[in-house]
C-alpha cells in the first residue's frame, strides 16, 4: 500500500545541497508511485539520503532505474577493472566498494583509507549520471562521503573567471584502483580517458557547475603545462572550499544517490582494521 504523502518527511541537509526523505519503505511494491518527488529532489539538491535498512539488491536496483538506466549487471570482484587482475577497462553494474577479505584477498573496489573528490565516470565519454550508494557495513569512525557543491562553486566565481573559463575543456584520465590522484600514472596511454568541457549545463535545470576533480583531470586542452596546473590547483582548492560541502555520517541501512552532473564527492579515512562494506549502483546516460 502506497504510504500517505503527510507521512513522508522532507529535511533540508544544507541549505542549497542535500535533502533527506523519511517515511518511504524502499522494499514496498508501489515505490513508484513517489517518482516523480524523489526525481525533483535529486535534480534540485543533487544529494538525496534514505533510510532503508534491509534494502535488497534487486529493490536497490529498481530504486536506480527511477532515475533513468540503471546498471544492473553485477560485475564480479575478478572482472572488476579496480582489481590488479583486471583488465583496466571501466565496467558498469554492481560493485561492492569494500574492504572486506577472503582468505587475506579484497573481495570489493576501492577498499581502503581516503579517496579524492571525483564524479563518477568522468573518464568515460558518457559519464554516470547518477550514483547509489548503500550501506551494509560500517566501521566505528571515519569514512563519511563528502559532496562538493560544483554549482555552487561555479556561481561563487569571479565574472574574470567565468570567462576565462568559457569553452575550455579538460582531459579526464584515471587508473580504476586509484584512490588519491599521484596514483594513477596520466602517462599510460591504456587508462581510461575522456576529454570534457571544464563547465556544464545541467539538463533539467539550465544550472551551470564546474565540471574538474583532483581525482581524474590531469590537463587543460591546448594549454601550457606549467599554466594548466596553475588554474586546476586554483580551481581543485575553490571548489573544496568548507562552505561548498557536505560530509555524510552513514548509518547502517542508508542509501544515497547523489546527481554527478551537479558534485563532487570524496571519502574520508577510516580504520584499516574495521570494514567498511557498500553496494553500488550507477545510473547512465541512455545509449
Amino acid at each position: 500500500m502506497s504510504l500517505a504523502a503527510d507521512a513522508i518527511r522532507i529535511e533540508k541537509l544544507q541549505p542549497n545541497l542535500g535533502v533527506r526523505i523519511s517515511g518511504l519503505d524502499l522494499n514496498s511494491d508501489d515505490i513508484d508511485v513517489h517518482a516523480d518527488m524523489l526525481r525533483h529532489h535529486f535534480v534540485h539538491n543533487a544529494v538525496m539520503v534514505l533510510s532503508s535498512p534491509g534494502l535488497e539488491s534487486n529493490n536497490h536496483v529498481r530504486f536506480a532505474r527511477l532515475f533513468g538506466k540503471a546498471d544492473a549487471d553485477y560485475v564480479s570482484p575478478a572482472d572488476h577493472p579496480g582489481k590488479p587482475d583486471g583488465d583496466g577497462l571501466p565496467k558498469r553494474g554492481i560493485i561492492y566498494i569494500s574492504n572486506k577479505r577472503t582468505n587475506g584477498e579484497i573481495t570489493g573496489s576501492l577498499p581502503d583509507g581516503e579517496l579524492h573528490f571525483h564524479s563518477d565516470g568522468a573518464h568515460r565519454k558518457s559519464p554516470y549520471r547518477a550514483t547509489t550508494l548503500y550501506s551494509l557495513e560500517l566501521p566505528s569512525r571515519g569514512g563519511e562521503t563528502k559532496f562538493a557543491d560544483l554549482r555552487a562553486a561555479y556561481d561563487a566565481l569571479s565574472d574574470d573567471m567565468k570567462k576565462r573559463l568559457e569553452g575550455i575543456q579538460v582531459h579526464n584520465i584515471y587508473d580504476t584502483r586509484a584512490t588519491l590522484r599521484e596514483q594513477t600514472d596520466a602517462s599510460n596511454d591504456k587508462l581510461s580517458n575522456a576529454i570534457h568541457p571544464i563547465v556544464r549545463t545541467h539538463p533539467d535545470t539550465g544550472r551551470k557547475s564546474l565540471y574538474l576533480s583532483r581525482l581524474m583531470t590531469r590537463n587543460v586542452v591546448d594549454m601550457d603545462p606549467a599554466e594548466s596546473e596553475k588554474l586546476l590547483e586554483e580551481l581543485f582548492q575553490h571548489i573544496e572550499r568548507p562552505e561548498f560541502v557536505y560530509a555524510h555520517p552513514w548509518k547502517l541501512g542508508d542509501l544515497l544517490i547523489w546527481d554527478n552532473r551537479s558534485v563532487n564527492h570524496a571519502r574520508n579515512d577510516f580504520p584499516a582494521n574495521e570494514t567498511r562494506h557498500m553496494r553500488r549502483v550507477t545510473v547512465s546516460e541512455p545509449d
